[in-house]
Formats: C-alpha cells, sequence, structure tokens
C-alpha cells in the first residue's frame, strides 16, 4: 500500500484516447493515479490503479473513490473525461441512443462526482474537471448531435453550478470543453472534413486537452471556468 504525501488523481474514460493521455499527464506531474473505464487493463506503474467497469453504475463510483482511499489514503482531483458521443438528425435518436449517451455522460458523472466531491468537501480541498463539448456550445448544422448539447450542456452548467456551491468549502470545479480532437473515435479519412470544423483548420492534439486541465490544475483562483480547446470554434466560423 502506498501512502505517501504525494496527490491522487482519478480520471474516468481513461482506456484510450484523451483519458489515457491525462493519466500520463498526471503522472509526469507526480499524480499517484486511479484510472477507470469500462474495460481497462492492469498497469505496469504501481502509482496507477486501474478499475474496470461501468461508469453508469454507482458501484463503479464505489469501486473506483475506494480504491483511492485504499490504496493512496486520498483523493484530490476528479476528471469527469468518459463521455460517449453519437451524431445523427434529432428524430432518428433511438432509445437505446437515449439510454446509453445519458447513462455515460449524465448518470456517470452523478454518482463518481458525488462520491469523489463528498471526500473532497471533508477534507476541505479538491478539484473537479469536467469534460465537455464545445459542439454543446456552438453547434454545426453538419454535425447534428443534440445528445451531445443536452447532456455536455449540462454538465457544463453544472460546473458553474458546483463551482458556486462549493467555494467556500476549498473544492474548485472547473470545465474544458474540446473540439474534435484526434483520438481512435475518429477514422483519418474524416481529418479532412473535420479540420475544417474549426478556424485553426487542424484537429486538436490529445496533448491540447491535457495542457488544458494542467493549466486549471495548477491555477488554485480559478473555478465555475469553460475553456475551450477547439482552435476557436466556440467563437463562430472562420
Amino acid at each position: 500500500m502506498v501512502r505517501e504525501e504525494k496527490k491522487v488523481a482519478i480520471i474516468t474514460g481513461a482506456s484510450q484516447g484523451i483519458g489515457a493521455g491525462l493519466v500520463r499527464a498526471y503522472r509526469e506531474r507526480g499524480f499517484r493515479v486511479v484510472a477507470t473505464a469500462r474495460t481497462i487493463k492492469a498497469s505496469q506503474d504501481e502509482h496507477v490503479v486501474a478499475v474496470a467497469g461501468d461508469i453508469r453504475e454507482r458501484r463503479t463510483a464505489e469501486a473506483v473513490v475506494g480504491a483511492a482511499k485504499e490504496r493512496f489514503g486520498r483523493l484530490d482531483t476528479l476528471v469527469n473525461n468518459a463521455g460517449v458521443f453519437v451524431a445523427k438528425p434529432f428524430v432518428q435518436y433511438t432509445q437505446e441512443d437515449f439510454d446509453l449517451v445519458t447513462g455515460v455522460n449524465v448518470a456517470g458523472f452523478f454518482h463518481i462526482t458525488q462520491l469523489a466531491a463528498a471526500e473532497m468537501l471533508a477534507r476541505q480541498s479538491g478539484h473537479i474537471v469536467n469534460i465537455t463539448a464545445t459542439l454543446a456550445d456552438q453547434p454545426r448544422a453538419s454535425v447534428p448531435a443534440a445528445l451531445a448539447s443536452l447532456t455536455k450542456g449540462g454538465i457544463s452548467a453544472v460546473t458553474t453550478g458546483l463551482a458556486i456551491e462549493f467555494a467556500k468549502q476549498g473544492v474548485r470545479v472547473n470545465a474544458v470543453a474540446p473540439g474534435i480532437i484526434d483520438t481512435p473515435m475518429h477514422s483519418p479519412e474524416a481529418h479532412d472534413f473535420l479540420a475544417k470544423l474549426h478556424p485553426m483548420g487542424r484537429v486538436g492534439a490529445i496533448e491540447d486537452v491535457a495542457n488544458a486541465v494542467l493549466f486549471l490544475e495548477s491555477a488554485p483562483f480559478i473555478t465555475g471556468e469553460v475553456v475551450h480547446v477547439d482552435g476557436g470554434w466556440h467563437a463562430g466560423q472562420g
């Protein structure tokens, strides 16, 4: 059991893409990490605990927060990165689409954030970072994604609400809203089209998101902020 006085971060959706990049970034910053995803391999790093589970289920949240306390003895940061994206015209969404997207993006956020926040509030210290989506703030007709707006837009709203609720208790709450990021979610064949959605003319890199999250980590007077990492997408069409 490792109980050194080093900070501990929980990262959800950590098996690949942005989540895996965040695990690397927090380890490079010296954090211990509890990484969770539905399917995730055990880590060879003794300072990374992998917990497999469905983020939609409260028992997964309980296992993840419990692992942070048992293995490392504390919890300093939660990064709510887990999310799913289904793009299709609104009237074509199915009940299965709705259940999946709201389950991961909303229930997944609710369970683990509630449990992690309780630990942070008890210590009067902590930081919650939510990964939302620029598309929720600045929709595009070429990418119909109402369920992203419904769920990720709600996460942006609750970010500011919880920031105010927790401000006097030492817990900060912020968000990062990416544009399209180069991850396994997007095929290389789609990159030219996706790049044109950003005024800067490219898709983002995983490191772009990780850098923004770590900036917020090191900015103790910032709470209730939504940082857009989207090549200018949120500002309008270039």
